[in-house]
C-alpha cells in the first residue's frame, strides 16, 4: 500500500506509482469522487467522460427513467417554496 503525508495547508504528493499509472504529469488535472461506500477514487481529467461510465453503479438498484427524476425535481423544488 502507498502512503503519503498530508501538509498545513492540505496538499499531498502523488507517489511516483501512481502518477504513473494515471499517466499524471506536471499541470495534470484530477478529479475526486466520493462513492456510496464513503471510500474516495481519484480520476485524471484526461480521462474520456465515457470511461466513467458506471463507477458508481449500485447492484439492485434499477436506474430511474426521466419522469421519475422530473417527479422528484419537482418534489424537491415544492419543498423548498
Amino acid at each position: 500500500m502507498l502512503s503519503t503525508t498530508v501538509t498545513e495547508t492540505g496538499q499531498i504528493t502523488l507517489p511516483d506509482e501512481i502518477r504513473q499509472h494515471l499517466k499524471l504529469v506536471s499541470g495534470s488535472r484530477v478529479e475526486f469522487i466520493i462513492d456510496e461506500d464513503g471510500q474516495v477514487k481519484i480520476f485524471p481529467l484526461t480521462v474520456a467522460v465515457e470511461s466513467l461510465s458506471g463507477i458508481l453503479h449500485q447492484p439492485g438498484i434499477q436506474p430511474a427513467s426521466l419522469e421519475d427524476m422530473e417527479t422528484a425535481i419537482s418534489e424537491g423544488a415544492n419543498d423548498w417554496a
